[in-house]
């Protein structure tokens, strides 16, 4: 049975849109990976890293498990943060003085330093031009986004709100490998 042209032509433009709503998703893991990549080679930070000092600068001292929660972050996960920023002379972790089980998280002068020259996260800027939409398209959005969640049978998938980059590669997760996945957040949690 032979296609007519009507039936034809709404073939194709479901293609085209098809098209249009993946390359629409592959802009999106881009502008991250992008933005993630620019960040790192120019400051040597990952988008988490920026934001978690960014956290601990407006908190001062902190607990890194309310730190963790704060960023909707594992405790795991933000124990490698930390590390990483402590290595790296950015922030120093000391026990408390009345109870010497707890840690306290302060930025060093060279971790202040550093976050006056590195620019705000992506999701910063994000958030801001987003917050300027009417409520409506707001919850158009994320309705959309929410469709395409399901639709990529990702609901189950535990990601923190971090609009970072990054690799699935544990053993240098600030470097990663070329040809490795973008659009997965470094220093989040790991996904089965």
């Amino acid at each position: 049975m032979a296609r007519t042209s009507v039936q034809t032509e709404a073939t194709t433009l479901e293609q085209e849109l098809e098209t249009e709503i993946l390359r629409s998703l592959r802009r999106i893991l881009r502008a991250v990976d992008l933005h993630g990549r620019g960040m790192s080679r120019r400051y040597g930070l990952t988008g988490a890293q920026v934001i978690c000092l960014r956290e601990i600068q407006r908190q001062g001292d902190v607990n890194p498990g309310a730190l963790a929660r704060e960023m909707s972050l594992k405790p795991p996960t933000m124990t490698g943060i930390l590390d990483r920023l402590e290595s790296r002379g950015l922030v120093s972790r000391r026990r408390r003085d009345r109870d010497k089980r707890q840690v306290l998280v302060t930025l060093t002068e060279r971790g202040e330093a550093t976050l006056a020259q590195a620019p705000p996260p992506l999701q910063e800027k994000f958030t801001e031009r987003l917050a300027r939409l009417p409520a409506t398209r707001r919850e158009s959005i994320a309705a959309a986004l929410d469709e395409v969640v399901a639709l990529l049978e990702a609901e189950n998938i535990d990601a923190a709100p971090l609009l970072a980059h990054g690799a699935a590669n544990p053993a240098d997760p600030d470097h990663p490998p070329p040809g490795s996945p973008v659009g997965e957040p470094t220093d989040a949690p790991s996904h089965p």
